[in-house]
């Protein structure tokens, strides 16, 4: 497991393993909130994650109801709880991340399947790209962005760390030759893109131009995984205003098979990569 953990997904799984154990229990919430003089509703947020917190004392009083004795399971739940209750790095970034954080989700995913058409995934981005990228949107001024590029910039350690994430990108063509920054942060950039797709971690695709029409003609999108089967896969939807995270198994289903046409469609890994180095030497010619 990676550090640091995601507090949502703990949360996610404390949730289930409660639900789980009332089940069990053969109670309802309604009998589980009258037994402990709780309101029903205090025992649905529990399940839900509309409670953020769960204290170790209202965990125990659950806990011993739903007759959960093992020592080892009731450690795990707690754990659960107090993870759920920290804040991951990316809290400090709420102002670039807003309320529901992508690093939250990335922080313990064991796979992210990307698909970018006009520009380079984030993940991938060196801060020079970033800081550029960031430059051509509304004015803002130097300390916002550079504060962007340092959260951006953090992100990228899930590509690198202990145990890193399985990342498989297919990018449209248009992303590699808009030219964000001038052709000297380009070819760095390409050159870092070069770097990466050497990691065993990393399978980078490329969606040319003679393709034409393909089933990504839309919003850019991830599909996040994760290792415990509590957790389904999620999607994530960059908009103008917000992230967008859809969680239905028949949305992700749509998006997963979206993603496997077009990565059926894009090029090699082999064939990006020389399609990128020819980039470099064409970039590298103009400066």
């Amino acid at each position: 497991m990676r550090s640091p953990h995601s507090p949502t997904l703990r949360l996610r799984r404390l949730a289930t393993k409660l639900r789980q154990a009332r089940e069990s229990a053969r109670l309802t919430t309604s009998q589980v909130g009258a037994e402990l003089k709780w309101s029903s509703g205090k025992v649905s947020k529990m399940e839900t994650t509309e409670t953020k917190r769960i204290s170790a004392a209202d965990l125990d009083k659950l806990m011993d109801l739903y007759k959960v004795h093992d020592t080892a399971k009731r450690e795990a739940m707690q754990a659960l709880a107090r993870d759920a209750k920290e804040r991951g790095w990316w809290s400090k970034y709420r102002e670039v991340f807003g309320a529901q954080a992508l690093p939250d989700f990335e922080a313990e995913a064991s796979a992210i399947r990307s698909f970018e058409g006009l520009v380079i995934p984030g993940l991938l981005q060196t801060p020079e790209y970033a800081e550029a990228l960031f430059q051509g949107g509304r004015y803002t001024g130097p300390e916002d962005i550079e504060r962007r590029v340092e959260a951006r910039m953090a992100r990228r350690n899930i590509l690198t760390e202990f145990n890193p994430v399985r990342f498989r990108v297919v990018m449209d063509e248009a992303a590699l030759h808009r030219m964000i920054g001038g052709p000297q942060v380009m070819a760095a950039q390409m050159r870092h893109l070069l770097y990466m797709a050497k990691l065993p971690n990393i399978d980078i695709q490329l969606l040319p131009f003679e393709a034409g029409s393909h089933a990504a003609l839309v919003a850019p999108f991830s599909i996040l995984e994760f290792p415990d089967r509590v957790n389904p896969p999620i999607v994530h939807v960059d908009t103008v205003t917000d992230s967008v995270f859809f969680e239905q198994p028949g949305d992700v289903e749509r998006y997963s098979a979206t993603f496997g046409d077009i990565q059926g469609t894009a090029i090699s890994t082999a064939q990006t990569a020389k399609f990128i180095s020819d980039l470099v030497k064409a970039l590298e010619s103009r400066q």
